[in-house]
């Protein structure tokens, strides 16, 4: 029985000895548990929305005023002319356009019906069904609220139209972040493990020493998996297009410029990685658990950012993913410009070049 407690001391000290595998153990539930938390609802708050009222009676500003006072919806902007609304659109600050006819007073007290568009930015289907649902709601609600009685003489039809995501094909929305998430795993993960495997076999000395500056080296290793990346950025377009059917609506060689800063902030976070670790298996749990999950939970593939609490969007705002999703969105389903995506561009580019320049500094020139 001696023996037995022994080796569970032995155990013991094996674990805390390494300090940071300990503090992941410990601290991984944790984190996990405040990100599936908060992170995973089906439920939207705050949803910025504009209003076109060529009304502008009492009546359609009890309904704006319906809209705007619920938990759901935040009024962002009042909309002057058709023309402009696309164009907020563009911009993402919009997702739900409140369009109040003309004669909305008129016809809703001598017809007893009328109608109200509804336009949203279905590039992200989910949320756009949510959001009309939640519109909907509200206009049933004001819609009982003109008559104290029970039967209801006035009749409000919401016209929906669901822009660039007419059919609400989840396609739209996982194609963008499976290639960002896909570009993410392979090459953070491979960089650094590949880079690690070499310290790990005594054959990082034998590169070290040869004619070849040491970061030379290191970014010889990065090529073959950029070369990997842009061969499965391809294939991807190619399977979405023929295949899901989600058309590229802007520039093809935008998009694939813009794959391009992505893998290089990728492939610098994989240099970081393998800089601060020493074996493949910290490697590996790095960038596999450490990177995926947040890249899964908090880059918008799957629920929005927006709805997130203040901590969650700052470590959202921290992740390369979050801003190539958002970019590739403007760009293959909205049909965007440079200009359009110039801001997620010099992000990324920018981490890139923090990335690179802090790998560089942190790599170890002798074993």
């Amino acid at each position: 029985m001696n023996q037995f407690f022994s080796f569970i001391k032995k155990e013991l000290y094996h674990i805390t000895r390494d300090i940071r595998t300990m503090l992941m153990l410990l601290l991984m539930p944790i984190a996990q548990l405040m990100i599936f938390g908060f992170a995973i609802t089906t439920e939207i708050n705050n949803i910025p929305f504009a209003v076109l009222d060529k009304s502008k009676t009492t009546e359609s500003g009890k309904l704006i005023d319906e809209m705007n006072g619920s938990k759901y919806f935040e009024l962002i902007k009042y909309i002057k002319s058709d023309e402009e609304i696309e164009s907020h659109f563009q911009t993402g600050k919009v997702k739900l356009t409140l369009v109040i006819p003309p004669d909305f007073s008129r016809d809703l007290y001598h017809s007893g019906a009328t109608n109200i568009q509804l336009i949203a930015d279905a590039s992200d289907p989910n949320e756009a069904s949510t959001a009309v649902n939640y519109a909907q709601q509200i206009i049933t609600r004001y819609q009982q609220e003109l008559t104290p009685t029970k039967q209801i003489p006035y009749v409000l039809a919401g016209n929906v139209k669901m822009l660039y995501n007419p059919q609400l094909k989840s396609a739209y929305n996982f194609v963008p972040g499976i290639m960002g998430l896909i570009l993410m795993l392979i090459c953070s993960m491979m960089t650094s493990i590949s880079i690690v495997r070499e310290k790990e076999q005594g054959t990082m000395e034998i590169l070290l020493v040869s004619p070849l500056k040491p970061i030379n080296i290191v970014l010889a290793k990065a090529v073959p998996y950029f070369l990997i990346s842009m061969i499965d950025v391809i294939s991807i377009l190619i399977l979405s297009v023929y295949v899901l059917e989600v058309p590229i609506a802007g520039n093809i060689f935008l998009l694939l410029f813009l794959c391009m800063i992505f893998t290089f902030s990728t492939l610098s976070l994989g240099l970081l990685i393998s800089s601060v670790t020493d074996t493949q298996q910290a490697a590996m749990m790095i960038s596999g658990i450490g990177l995926m999950l947040p890249t899964l939970l908090l880059s918008g593939l799957i629920f929005p950012v927006e709805n997130m609490p203040l901590p969650l969007r700052i470590i959202s705002n921290i992740l390369p993913a979050t801003w190539f999703i958002m970019a590739v969105k403007d760009v293959m389903i909205k049909g965007l410009g440079l200009l359009a995506i110039g801001k997620e561009c010099l992000i990324l580019f920018s981490m890139t070049v923090f990335l690179l320049v802090v790998s560089i500094k942190m790599f170890k020139n002798r074993l």
